[in-house]
């Protein structure tokens, strides 16, 4: 009710502020008493009130309780789901889009439907149901391909992608194709530069909330993702997913040309393109008949012709030709290192030098010379070396 009316009747007797609810305003009470009753089990770190050491603990578990219906994306408070909602669907909540829409507008909604869970108060009987699935657990729509089952139909629909490669989404700048709105738009932030997400402690700007995410624990030096074998502790969970794959000499991506199996699917890629790159490529370059094998490293490559540089750092104005380049420099300004080496704890600010260093450990060679089959540990050795013994002649051809 006091939503509607603005009447705040609980008054703070410390300072004056008001608050709608008897709650909020015992939650800012600990403010003045600087009181944190609430400590969590896992770090021992303290809290003034049991909702704020929920959402600390989720940092913990990794659950993001809080599902985008439109994408697929979970968060870990209802506010941050709302805010999602917000700017990026026209501010249209699960509830709205998926159950209260469908619903005639008026003599029906004198009703009241209230969740036995949380008390939560809902218009209609279908949108309290929709909602119910959160305390539930009711996940009624299964996947076809895979049998993996979703509480939302367009969750559904969104995972269902993964499996048939639909991208319907596309960037109108430089054509990439994605399969999610979301990451579309966090796409074309490169291009315009906009970076909303905000750190409070320094005031540096994000691009996407993950990375806000994470940046924030180079403050706070959190690190709550521990590795189940040796309990090694790392700041975000792609990081603990790496070094775990060390432990099982887990190796998901296979070659489809020599069988060769690699820990990333980055790696897969680079190594298909390095040394099968005479394979299966459809897509010839106007300007020097060089062929490729898809429409965007055909982009990526033409760009070296017409100098185009569509990816620009707002922190120095340097210009690069792929995302990834600009992603790998923008590292150069934060100082982070998030790759490091599981064998000697050195650590890198992109993948790509982490696997480099990876090999002096290793000894791998990738790189041979088909003329004198010496071997390099990086691309750019050989072709230095076949330019100053055989002529310049690459072993790949013309």
């Amino acid at each position: 009710r006091w939503t509607h009316t603005g009447e705040k009747p609980y008054k703070c007797q410390d300072c004056g502020k008001s608050f709608r609810t008897s709650m909020h305003l015992l939650r800012h009470k600990t403010t003045h008493t600087k009181e944190k009753p609430f400590p969590c089990t896992t770090c021992g770190k303290s809290f003034c009130d049991s909702s704020t050491l929920l959402i600390h603990q989720q940092t913990h578990t990794g659950d993001r309780p809080y599902h985008c219906s439109h994408c697929g994306k979970n968060f870990q408070q209802r506010c941050n789901l709302r805010k999602h909602e917000k700017a990026l669907h026209n501010g249209m909540s699960a509830e709205d889009t998926e159950e209260g829409a469908a619903q005639p507008p008026s003599s029906s909604r004198d009703k009241e439907y209230m969740c036995e869970y949380c008390g939560k108060v809902f218009d209609f009987r279908t949108a309290l149901r929709y909602h119910q699935r959160r305390h539930t657990g009711e996940k009624p729509y299964n996947c076809q391909f895979c049998g993996k089952v979703f509480g939302w139909k367009t969750s559904l629909r969104c995972h269902e992608r993964t499996h048939t490669g639909e991208k319907p989404f596309k960037c109108q700048i430089c054509g990439k194709v994605f399969g999610w709105r979301s990451t579309l738009r966090s796409h074309q932030r490169t291009h315009t530069g906009e970076k909303p997400y905000k750190c409070q402690d320094c005031g540096k700007s994000f691009v996407t909330s993950g990375q806000l995410l994470s940046h924030q624990r180079t403050h706070t030096k959190e690190k709550p993702f521990p590795c189940t074998t040796c309990g090694k502790r790392f700041s975000n969970s792609s990081q603990r997913v790496r070094h775990q794959k060390t432990h099982t000499g887990e190796r998901l991506y296979p070659c489809s040309h020599c069988g060769k199996k690699f820990l990333q699917r980055f790696h897969l890629r680079k190594h298909q393109e390095d040394l099968h790159n005479g394979e299966e490529k459809k897509y010839v370059c106007e300007y020097c008949g060089k062929a490729l094998r898809s429409t965007s490293n055909l982009r990526d490559h033409q760009r070296t012709h017409t100098g185009e540089k569509p990816y620009k750092c707002q922190d120095c104005g340097k210009s690069f030709r792929r995302s990834g380049d600009l992603r790998r420099h923008q590292m150069t300004h934060m100082k982070e290192k998030p790759f490091p080496c599981t064998t000697c704890g050195r650590s890198f600010s992109d993948s790509t030098s982490l696997l480099r260093h990876q090999q002096n450990h290793t000894g791998d060679r990738p790189y041979p010379c088909s003329h004198c089959e010496k071997k390099f540990l990086l691309r750019s050795h050989l072709r230095k070396h076949e330019k100053a013994l055989h002529n310049g002649e690459s072993s790949e051809g013309p």
